[in-house]
């Protein structure tokens, strides 16, 4: 699994001109999958990302978590960050997994990171055409791929 997450003043999620979901101050989680994930990376990675250490504490330095300032997240979909593009022009995403796969594991992702957040998790729509909104607090965004554990 590929993360890509963004420390957000506030955040939104819009579909077909309807707000879907939103946030205020928290993470904004990028979420690609790709077929080798599994319910280990799903442990992994939720874990790292609510004890992630990016927001300030009274002195002004990055020392509290999304958790530790009762922050928000929001998880979107994004197969985009399996891109391939080593050959042209034209980004091949044959490493993100297909719907059948990724879905199931979208769903468990959310789920786990809404028991480490101890709070509900907002989402997007999978596979859906979505507007996001963010304020891009810092800015602050870190990439986390749990096949680079070590």
């Amino acid at each position: 699994m590929r993360t890509v997450i963004q420390r957000v003043t506030h955040c939104k999620i819009t579909i077909d001109g309807k707000v879907k979901s939103a946030i205020g101050s928290g993470l904004l989680v990028l979420l690609g999958i790709e077929n080798r994930d599994s319910q280990e990376d799903i442990d992994w990675l939720t874990k790292k990302i609510v004890s992630l250490r990016v927001f300030d504490d009274p002195d002004g330095v990055m020392n509290l978590s999304v958790k530790d300032i009762d922050g928000e997240i929001l998880v979107v979909s994004q197969f985009t960050l399996h891109a391939s593009t080593k050959k042209g022009n034209r980004p091949s995403y044959i490493h993100a997994s297909k719907p059948d796969v990724a879905i199931p594991l979208y769903e468990s992702f959310c789920t786990e990171m809404s028991i480490q957040l101890g709070k509900e998790v907002k989402t997007g729509e999978f596979g859906a055409d979505m507007k996001v909104d963010l304020l891009n607090d810092g800015p602050v965004t870190i990439f986390i791929d749990s096949q680079s554990k070590e």
